[in-house]
């Protein structure tokens, strides 16, 4: 049996104490900010799943823009997109087109989201899709698909978190005593847990300031310091280029410095589908329906392309990875952190290592109280207590944060991290599928609930076996996310896929249902709702007094 004592004193030899130190100074600093944040915009009456879980629906502009950035801009994004580039290429790079093509998709439809919400209370997007075509069946199934998909997002961020301490050298590595190891990565666990119970969205909204201002400096530093100790981009990317042909044990070369002809339809419906998936997770819309205004979300979506700039920057330390040779021991994860590691002084690189750690901390609040919001109110509240208080609601949505983020972290610590890959592909896959009942709800009524249930349950079925089917050089099963798109003989994204076939089943069947006059369901929305702004008649007489408030700006 390994000797905890002795393991944990190897382990001391490898840290790095300058980053280590500055990396806890703003650890320490967080969560001080987060139990400090239940005192921040306080209504008097605090115990509802509107103030806890949605920050009293009263965030401006910048705060928004902060925690939406947050949210979608995660610790797992610092670390894969840079470590899909180091590994194979520009095929990593669709992510800047993908977040680019968003902003004018949820330029169309989430103020219509935010104005219906707010008219009637709704907290998640079940709760409109129940409202909008009278359908729990329908409302549970974009429930289970949001926290299906949501888990593994979680999982991954803590995933980040570890990434960082090992390049630390935090934990004693793989052979290390099982507690010494996790050790570090269950106090992050418990003190996001006890910040998050204590203070709901107004902990990450507040912590989102700290992480997005020093991922920016990290960046802006990385972008013009590692350059010019490597040599400039020309040899940067000359390097990439020879690297990445070089072939590998498939007999193909590891990846390409630009996407290739027989690449485009895979990297074009990876984009899209991308884009199409992303404000269906429900901690992109949590975040959307704390904002206190319809024009909040408006000027939001115009701004938020900055974070696209950072993204396209980050991207590009993929290539300074392989052109530094840093050595990621097997684990293309570590190249980013390991490239701080390796590059920056060590005060340098524990700010660094913060950015991360503190990006993994925001997103995974953000995603737990979401969960607990979609569990509260679409399961809880609609099938096992319809009677609960506004009291209970809140009690118990900050139970079920805790046990989603207890499930996350089960998760990592008892499987190999590429499950929690595969998982976190297949629930973008899974997410897609529920747009059709959202997004088409905000414009139309003429699709039945009915023939949308029937749509996103083929969408899921051949998404996940599609998915399943794929293989690749280390596993038989869930190896990615593309496959050959029926019909055309290319290899596009199955979420994209399948998306399409839960459109076209979703359509016929509406034809049919409408045809046989299937009971189609109450609709309690009316034209109006979707265009009404705080100080309409009506957009707060739904809502509890303290939101009501402080959607009236009092």
């Amino acid at each position: 049996m390994t000797n905890p004592v002795t393991t944990l004193a190897a382990a001391s030899q490898g840290v790095n104490g300058v980053a280590l130190a500055v990396f806890i100074f703003f650890f320490l600093a967080v969560t001080v900010m987060g139990f400090l944040a239940a005192r921040w915009r306080k209504a008097e009456q605090s115990d509802s799943l509107d103030e806890w879980g949605l920050g009293g629906r009263s965030f401006g502009t910048w705060v928004t823009w902060f925690l939406l950035g947050g949210d979608l801009y995660t610790a797992y994004t610092f670390v894969a997109v840079p470590a899909a580039i180091y590994t194979a290429g520009a095929s990593g790079f669709f992510a800047v087109p993908y977040t680019i093509l968003v902003y004018p998709l949820i330029f169309t439809f989430l103020p219509r989201l935010w104005s219906v919400s707010h008219r009637h209370g709704y907290v998640t997007t079940s709760d409109f899709v129940r409202g909008r075509f009278g359908s729990k069946g329908l409302s549970l199934a974009v429930a289970l698909t949001g926290l299906l998909a949501t888990m593994p997002y979680i999982a991954l961020q803590l995933v980040g978190i570890q990434a960082v301490l090992d390049v630390l050298g935090v934990g004693g590595g793989e052979h290390a005593n099982w507690f010494v190891k996790d050790l570090p990565l269950l106090i992050a666990f418990a003190v996001l847990a006890a910040y998050t119970y204590s203070s709901g969205l107004r902990a990450p909204a507040l912590i989102a300031f700290v992480k997005d201002g020093l991922i920016y400096l990290v960046i802006a530093v990385a972008i013009i310091y590692i350059p010019i100790k490597l040599g400039g981009f020309g040899e940067i990317f000359h390097t990439a280029k020879q690297t990445l042909a070089v072939h590998g044990p498939t007999g193909k070369p590891r990846g390409e410095l630009a996407s290739g002809p027989n690449a485009q339809w895979a990297y074009a419906t990876l984009a899209l589908g991308s884009a199409l998936a992303l404000f269906m997770y429900p901690h992109s819309i949590t975040a959307t329906l704390s904002s206190r205004s319809r024009n909040v979300i408006r000027r939001n979506t115009t701004i938020l392309p900055l974070y696209s700039l950072m993204l396209g920057l980050l991207a590009l330390l993929g290539f300074m990875a392989i052109k530094a040779g840093t050595d990621t021991h097997g684990n293309a994860q570590l190249a980013i952190p390991q490239l701080f590691e390796d590059m920056f002084p060590s005060w340098f690189a524990g700010v660094a290592f913060a950015a991360i750690g503190i990006g993994a901390l925001v997103p995974a609040a953000i995603m737990s109280i979401a969960a607990a919001n979609l569990f509260t109110r679409n399961v809880y509240k609609d099938f096992l207590k319809p009677s609960a208080t506004p009291e209970q609601e809140h009690k118990v949505a900050k139970l079920v944060s805790l046990l989603v983020k207890v499930g996350a972290l089960a998760f990592v610590l008892t499987m190999d991290k590429t499950v929690a890959i595969n998982f976190q592909l297949l629930g973008g896959i899974w997410i897609l599928q529920t747009m059709p009942a959202l997004v088409g709800g905000l414009f139309t009524r003429w699709f039945h609930r009915w023939a949308l249930l029937a749509g996103w349950a083929i969408g899921m079925v051949y998404g996940t076996l599609a998915a399943y089917g794929v293989a690749s050089p280390t596993q038989k099963h869930f190896g990615g996310s593309s496959a050959e798109i029926p019909g055309i003989g290319q290899i596009g994204y199955i979420g994209l896929t399948a998306f399409v076939l839960n459109v076209v089943v979703t359509v016929v069947l509406t034809f049919v249902l409408r045809a046989l006059k299937a009971p189609e369901g109450t609709d309690e929305t009316v034209p109006s709702d979707y265009t009404a702004d705080v100080g309409d008649a009506g957009v707060t007489a739904d809502l509890p007094p303290a939101t009501a408030e402080a959607a009236a700006g009092h």
